[in-house]
């Protein structure tokens, strides 16, 4: 009787152990936009769906709304965000390698909104941000997420 409760339950964890980690939505694109492209010609992918793969690189703290995701360990990041509490990503995700897949949204805002902006995503991550940096207006670029997977 116990070898059979314990071979069951052998069964039951080596079948979740293969399984990967899944937030949101199911992925449903096939092919993957590097981030560098989606970075370098926003404005092509502007409103549109696409895929992405890279290593989380940054987690809200405070309530797990986005991630970062870089394509290499030196390359430029894209933000992940979800509306709060519709997902939320646990620090533990920082390091793994996701796949992701949500809508590209660019949005230009004054040297003031920027101010706000980066001053709210500086508390959120425990950095200190100095507002005399900010000259001008500015580009952003963030997929509004949908869905991911970690592969690894």
């Amino acid at each position: 009787m116990k070898f059979s409760f314990v071979f069951l339950l052998v069964l039951a964890l080596s079948a979740t152990a293969g399984e990967k980690k899944k937030y949101g939505k199911p992925l449903t694109l096939k092919e993957k936009t590097p981030i560098s492209v989606i970075l370098s010609q926003p404005e092509k992918f502007d409103g549109k769906r696409v895929q992405v793969e890279g290593t989380v690189v940054g987690v809200c703290a405070k309530q797990g709304c986005w991630i970062k995701i870089a394509e290499g360990k030196d390359s430029a990041s894209i933000r992940f965000k979800v509306e709060d509490g519709v997902i939320v990503f646990p620090t533990s995700l920082k390091g793994k390698q996701v796949v992701a897949e949500g809508i590209v949204s660019v949005k230009t805002q004054s040297k003031e909104e920027l101010i706000q902006h980066v001053e709210k995503h500086a508390k959120e991550e425990g950095t200190t941000f100095d507002s005399s940096a900010v000259t001008g207006p500015q580009t952003t670029i963030q997929l509004q997420g949908e869905g991911v997977v970690v592969v690894r």
